[in-house]
Parts: C-alpha cells; structure tokens; sequence
C-alpha cells in the first residue's frame, strides 16, 4: 500500500536522527547530495540513483545544502510472504529517466498523499497515517492497479540483487519461522514448536540459534513487536486490543518489552513523545 509519494525540495533542513516506521522508503534523487547513516555505514545520496530503507530500520538523514528528491513510502499488510520483511536488499542500485518518469507518474497519481512536511515525526503517526491508507483505499481501482504495477517495477530494481534474509539450511527450522511469521497471534511455545519440529526442546533451541542467529524466544518477540509497530499507526486499536491479540495478558509487561525493541512507549510511538505528555492521564 502506498502512504505517501511526492516530491520534495531542502535545503539544509533534511536533517532527522534515528528515525524508525514499519514501512519502507524509497527514493530518486534529482538533485543535490544527502547523506543516510544505517547499518554502522554512510550511504551517499546522488542523482539518478535509486534507494530503499526496509522497514523496521533504524536510520538517520543528513542534508548540508540542495537536495531534491521523489520518495514513495509503503507497507505490506501481513500475508504468507513478505516482500519487505524476508528478503535483504541493497539500499542503492543505480537509476534511469525511465525510473524517474515512473516516481513522477505515481506522484501524479496520488496527489493527496504528499508529505505536508519533511519532518518523520509529523507523518509516522496513527492520525497522519490512517487518513492517508483510508486516501488509498477511496482511489479509483484503475488507480490502484497502476501504482501497484509501478511499485513492483521500482522493487523489481532492487530484487536483482536481494537475497533472503537467513540462509536457513535445515527445512524443519524454515517451516517453523514461516508458521510463527503466520501464526503470531496464536499462542506460541517452544514445547509446541519442538513438537512441529519433531525435535527435542533443547536440539530445537540449540539449532535454531544456530540458523536464526538468536534464540525461539527472542525471534518470537522481534516478530511480535514489529507487527505491533504495524498495528500502533495503521490502527485505531487500543494498546491493550493490541496487546491482547499478540498473546500478551499484562499490558505492562507488554509495554517494557516494546520498549526495550524500539526505544520508546507503545503510546510515545503512535502519537511522538511530545504529543504523549499532553495526553490525558
């Protein structure tokens, strides 16, 4: 789904830090230089180039003068496959006109969907983004299949050159991080998942880490606190709704962990930290 697409223009003002949203951004630059710093590395934003932040990244911009820019940001509902969340890609391929006539015509598309201001905090709300998914879905259906297309045509760039996130050799692993991706608002315990194995609870533990890079547990958690980063902005639900729905009985327990993952309050990341303190207790 798109959430917003346009064009826009800075100078010296394109400046935020540690920014994070369950959607991805892309972007073609036409002017100017910028800089994004993701992944302990600085990628230099040029002209006639194409980028993508996935979601769930933390990232900060960096502007120092002229800078022009087409961007698109967009997210997945949950399905069987992600395109965003299962593949790794490159956050640079080089563009063409093609490409950039391609940023223009759906900006064209969806004129209601450009960004009043460039400033993340202002947009990555539930307010902001819940006008903007009600926007796409009003469209005309003509509308909707054209910015699809493109959108797969833009993605189509970046997955020559896309891998899967985890090489996970063993298919009893793979079925099973694909059955908690499918299933993260069922109840998920390592008994249970050592039996959809056919492995021992302690062999399970031993080779998941092994393939996945961290435990059951925590992989569970990653995954759960990310679709409530989806359900926060994309949602009217309270936190507790949330909470509830992810399997988690205590919202205060459920609120330290989502701490702990994103760096602020479930409340703090649906409405920004300063419109929280205004909030009524």
């Amino acid at each position: 789904m798109v959430l917003n697409t346009g064009y826009a223009e800075h100078d010296a003002n394109w400046n935020w830090k540690d920014v994070r949203s369950p959607f991805a951004r892309f972007y073609y630059i036409t002017e100017g230089e910028a800089w994004i710093e993701i992944d302990h590395q600085r990628i230099h934003l040029q002209p006639d180039h194409l980028y993508m932040i996935p979601p769930y990244t933390v990232h900060s911009n960096i502007c120092k003068g002229h800078f022009c820019h087409y961007y698109i940001h967009v997210y997945e509902t949950p399905g069987d496959f992600s395109f965003l969340e299962e593949l790794h890609y490159p956050y640079e391929v080089q563009g063409s006109l093609h490409d950039k006539e391609l940023f223009r015509r759906l900006t064209l598309l969806n004129p209601s969907m450009r960004l009043p201001a460039s400033n993340p905090e202002s947009y990555d709300n539930t307010t902001t983004l819940l006008r903007n998914i009600a926007k796409n879905k009003q469209r005309q259906f003509c509308d909707i299949a054209e910015s699809r297309g493109i959108l797969f045509i833009l993605l189509s760039r970046f997955l020559k050159e896309a891998s899967a996130k985890q090489d996970i050799k063993d298919e009893r692993i793979r079925e099973v991080t694909a059955f908690i991706r499918q299933h993260l608002t069922m109840p998920l315990s390592i008994p249970s998942l050592a039996r959809k194995a056919f492995m021992s609870e302690d062999h399970f533990i031993r080779l998941f880490r092994k393939e996945m890079g961290e435990t059951p547990n925590n992989f569970i958690i990653r995954m759960k606190m990310e679709r409530a980063e989806l359900l926060l902005i994309t949602t009217q639900l309270p936190v507790k709704n949330i909470a509830d729905m992810l399997g988690y009985e205590e919202v205060p327990y459920f609120n330290r962990l989502f701490k702990k993952k994103v760096g602020k309050t479930p409340k703090e990341y649906r409405f920004g930290k300063k419109a929280v303190k205004n909030l009524p207790k």
